[in-house]
């Protein structure tokens, strides 16, 4: 996913940006935040990387860095700023859109908007909309957005069974109702040929041959 350009002097991609040195010094980037655990920062001259250290899980706590994601961002006058984690999807818009709401004075539903218009494939976690939605009630006093939970997924009905029976014996053998399964499915094979004795062999691959 390419390098998505939220103002004139702030970036919003994923890990493979970052790698790329003819890039980040043709944008004038001065300052790298790492949102990631694994992804390494690169070390050029005259580049700052800030590592901020959070999981995409719901429950990673990433609200704890955006105040000082914000804050750096907003602070770094002299160049520009990338914003990244692995696919640039989930944390790094979630802090970007965190510096908004700070230092740019919109809510999070303009924050939201102003970040889908650079980069549509933004996708947040559930638990960072949580964190996003009381960082704007502890900014403005109350949410511009309401995340829609999503429905349960219906429970899976139960295996489907089928009565099968067994070729008549004298004693009138059949079995009882049972799950339906590759191994008791009956085939032509089984629809068509007598009851097999202990006695009958069946070469595989060539037509039965029955010694009694």
């Amino acid at each position: 996913m390419a390098l998505s350009q939220i103002t004139p002097t702030l970036f919003l991609s994923g890990a493979e940006a970052p790698m790329n040195a003819t890039l980040v010094s043709q944008k004038g980037i001065t300052l790298i935040v790492n949102a990631t655990l694994n992804h390494a920062c690169p070390t050029y001259p005259g580049v700052e990387c800030l590592r901020i250290p959070v999981s995409d899980l719901p429950s990673a706590r990433l609200g704890d860095h955006f105040d000082r994601v914000a804050e750096r961002i907003h602070g770094n006058r002299g160049g520009g700023t990338l914003v990244h984690c692995a696919a640039g999807m989930s944390r790094s818009p979630a802090l970007v859109m965190a510096y908004l709401m700070r230092y740019r004075g919109v809510t999070l539903c303009q924050a939201h908007r102003w970040v889908q218009e650079s980069r549509p494939y933004v996708r947040l976690n559930a638990g960072f909309w949580e964190q996003l939605l009381q960082y704007e009630r502890r900014l403005y006093g109350k949410n511009t957005v309401k995340v829609a939970r999503e429905p349960s997924p219906p429970p899976r009905p139960p295996p489907r069974t089928s009565r099968l029976t067994w070729a008549r014996t004298p004693q009138q053998q059949r079995l009882s109702q049972v799950p339906r399964s590759p191994v008791l499915t009956r085939t032509p094979l089984m629809a068509r040929s007598p009851l097999m004795s202990p006695k009958t062999k069946i070469r595989l691959g060539s037509k039965p041959s029955i010694k009694l």
